[in-house]
């Protein structure tokens, strides 16, 4: 839904999933996949996340997705460290951060996408998603002084939202436009760069390792869907084959997989190609959405899209010669 993050850049995410900070190390050898089948396998993830997120909630209570997710997300990064014998991190101030950032990158995130595709198509929660760099160009102003905005990035923010107006249809007086879905998909999109601020100005530069890191941030995550969870569901009575395999997917895939790509593609490629996936993520997810679950597609929803994208991108360049880093979206999904 993400929807991976550096001390550097927040890579973006697709009801995306930052992980936590700390530089991966290059690797060892060459993978022996070319970083660009990678960058596609990635973008197919992500964007396929909001119809597995769709598919999961037709049986399953959003919170019992969301758990689903967290927990089969968090079972591949306890695997993969495992293999690379990595442990857990230490220190209670590190575990008292990850705990915030869980919340904002994984817990809210992911419950509020969840949430929303009970009234809207996972078609406009990607194209939601998208506005994620927006928020974070605009969060960043505040909250980090040594990230000014130049003339272009201001440009791209006033853009991206003539963009998510138009994906509304503003002038219509968004009529036939579920208020409150949409609202959450906005907020979920919100959450990411609010968290990924959060760990900049806490745990940049900390020293640990990424794959420990966000181990640790999506274990918290689970902790914190499995108290809430029971609170406000049942246990299902049934559990069809389907929507189970999606959140399975959904979590495996989506969250657990994905992270893992994602690494690779920063250590190799470096934040600012490896964000570009977050371009690619809400056209692959109004594909799916149309010819798999037959959602509706106005005009306006792929063409505010392109704004948007667009307004994203710009907001993301910086003057020639600029120095500084990004704030919100260097980023995953």
């Amino acid at each position: 839904m993400s929807p991976a993050s550096t001390p550097r850049a927040a890579p973006p995410t697709a009801a995306g999933t930052p992980a936590a900070p700390g530089t991966p190390a290059a690797p060892a050898r060459r993978p022996a996949l070319d970083w660009r089948i990678r960058f596609a396998v990635l973008a197919l993830i992500w964007g396929f996340s909001f119809l597995l997120i769709k598919v999961g909630t037709q049986a399953y209570a959003p919170f019992q997705v969301t758990l689903g997710r967290l927990v089969f997300g968090t079972a591949v990064l306890a695997v993969a460290m495992a293999v690379k014998r990595v442990g857990l991190p230490r220190g209670a101030r590190t575990w008292g951060h990850l705990t915030v950032a869980a919340f904002f990158l994984n817990a809210l995130p992911f419950s509020l996408f969840a949430y929303s595709e009970l009234t809207i198509p996972s078609t406009l929660a990607g194209i939601c998603n998208a506005t994620s760099p927006l928020w974070g160009m605009a969060l960043s102003v505040v909250a980090l002084s040594e990230d000014r905005p130049n003339r272009r990035r201001v440009a791209g923010l006033g853009i991206g939202f003539i963009g998510v107006l138009t994906v509304l249809g503003a002038w219509q007086g968004f009529s036939g436009l579920d208020f409150g879905g949409t609202a959450m998909a906005l907020l979920a999109s919100l959450s990411y760069p609010v968290g990924w601020i959060y760990l900049r100005r806490t745990l940049a530069g900390s020293g640990g390792s990424a794959l420990s890191m966000t181990g640790a941030q999506l274990l918290l995550g689970t902790a914190q869907l499995a108290v809430v969870t029971p609170l406000f569901t049942t246990m299902p009575r049934s559990f069809p084959v389907v929507p189970l395999l999606a959140v399975v997917s959904l979590g495996a895939l989506g969250t657990g997989l994905a992270m893992l790509i994602q690494y690779g593609l920063v250590a190799e490629v470096g934040p600012t190609t490896a964000q570009m996936v977050t371009y690619f993520v809400p056209v692959i997810a109004t594909v799916a959405g149309v010819t798999l679950l037959g959602e509706h597609l106005s005009w306006n929803t792929p063409v505010g899209a392109l704004v948007v994208l667009a307004g994203a991108a710009l907001t993301q360049s910086r003057a020639r010669g600029g120095r500084g880093r990004r704030g919100g979206a260097a980023r995953q999904t």
